[in-house]
């Protein structure tokens, strides 16, 4: 029960982790995504259903995009995935589509599907950021752990400038039990990203677990002098 909770609690952080790297990437909606309310979404999916009706046989890849992404804000994942199939049929590599409709294949569990579009799309585009870590992300899903530390060694290899690179294969290397290697991972996305609060708190985390404590309160001490607030490192502090 305890491995569960752990591996659901591992999963929540890749979680957090890959939706603000993706929401980053979310250029489907440019200046069409506002702070829209449920009803103003479906009034906007009202809209495009009429213009596309409108247009007829007359293809418009544009508003099938818009029309798929709004149907992500609502939810609405098989939609969304009927939606981009149907664009995909015109343009096999259109990398919008492909990326969305693995991301919406995963809210659906339906993971081999999902795994198989970032694989197209990485194909083309070998250094597409969010699709090589989302990739990574559904082979966890599908329990396939080394595979995606394949994946997230070659995210890593193509921005060696991320910390949120260094920091999800940090993560997954505690998973697998690879404590050294996350020493120097989660050093590197502190480095990175200093003011960071989780990612001193996980180099604290694993250094505590190699009995590193010593090493473990200086990397504290100096997050607090940087001015990361203490509170936030309460609990590693009280484990020393």
């Amino acid at each position: 029960m305890r491995r569960q909770h752990d591996r659901h609690t591992k999963l929540q952080a890749w979680q957090r982790l890959l939706t603000t790297a993706v929401l980053l990437s979310h250029f489907l909606l440019s200046s069409f995504c506002q702070s829209l309310s449920q009803s103003e979404w479906r009034d906007s999916l009202r809209v495009l259903n009429s213009e596309i009706a409108a247009a007829g046989r007359q293809w418009n890849i544009d508003l099938h995009l818009r029309k798929a992404a709004v149907n992500m804000q609502l939810q609405q994942w098989q939609y969304a995935v009927d939606e981009y199939a149907g664009i995909l049929e015109r343009e096999p590599r259109n990398p919008a589509a492909l990326f969305y409709r693995a991301y919406a294949n995963t809210h659906l569990r339906r993971y081999v599907l999902a795994r198989n579009d970032y694989h197209d799309l990485l194909a083309v585009f070998p250094r597409h950021f969010e699709a090589r870590l989302s990739l990574a992300y559904v082979l966890q899903l599908m329990q396939k752990p080394r595979e995606a530390l394949d994946e997230l060694n070659q995210l890593v290899e193509h921005h060696p400038d991320s910390a949120v690179a260094y920091a999800l294969r940090a993560n997954l290397e505690r998973e697998l039990q690879q404590n050294e290697a996350a020493v120097y991972d989660w050093q590197t996305a502190v480095t990175l990203s200093p003011m960071n609060a989780d990612y001193v708190a996980s180099l604290a985390e694993v250094l505590i677990v190699l009995n590193r404590r010593r090493e473990a309160r200086r990397v504290l001490d100096a997050a607090s002098k940087r001015g990361v607030p203490r509170g936030l490192l309460a609990e590693w502090y009280s484990r020393l």
